[in-house]
C-alpha cells in the first residue's frame, strides 16, 4: 500500500512541475507580447501627442523612465567614485544566496558538521529535503 502511495505523489509531484513548467513559459510568453505592445502603444502615443486617454474604465497615461546601470567592466570604477564623492549610500554589497550556502556548508564540513564559532549569529542555517526528479535513463 505504501509503494502505491509513493508512486501517486510521484506522479504528481512530476505533474505539478510540468505544468509550473509550461506556466513559466506562458508567462515569458505574456511578458514578451506586453513588452511589445507597450512600445508600439507608447510610439503611437508619442506620434500623435497623447499624452493620456480612457478606455474601458482604465485610464492609460505616457510615461517616461529613466533607467541606469554600470558600463560593462566599470561596476567597481563606478562604485569607487560614488564612495569617493559622497554617494556611498547607493552602493550595496551582496552575498549571493547559493555561495554562501556552499561557503557555510564547506565550514560545517571543515568542523565536524557544526557551524565555525565566528559564523554563529551572523547566518541562519537549515536543510530542505526534497525529491529531485529527472529522466530515467533509458
Amino acid at each position: 500500500m505504501s509503494s502505491e502511495r509513493m508512486f501517486e505523489l510521484a506522479d504528481r509531484l512530476k505533474e505539478l512541475r510540468e505544468a509550473k513548467q509550461r506556466a513559466e513559459q506562458e508567462v515569458k510568453n505574456l511578458n514578451a507580447q506586453i513588452d511589445e505592445v507597450d512600445y508600439e502603444l507608447s510610439e503611437l502615443m508619442a506620434e500623435t501627442e497623447t499624452q493620456n486617454f480612457t478606455r474601458g474604465g482604465t485610464m492609460f497615461c505616457l510615461t517616461t523612465t529613466t533607467r541606469a546601470s554600470a558600463a560593462a567592466g566599470k561596476k567597481d570604477e563606478l562604485y569607487s567614485l560614488l564612495k569617493r564623492n559622497g554617494y556611498g549610500d547607493l552602493v550595496y554589497e551582496t552575498v549571493n544566496a547559493n555561495s554562501l550556502s556552499a561557503f557555510v556548508k564547506e565550514q560545517m564540513a571543515e568542523n565536524n558538521d557544526l557551524l565555525p564559532d565566528w559564523l554563529s549569529g551572523l547566518v541562519n542555517v537549515y536543510e530542505k529535503t526534497s525529491v529531485g526528479v529527472r529522466k530515467a535513463a533509458r
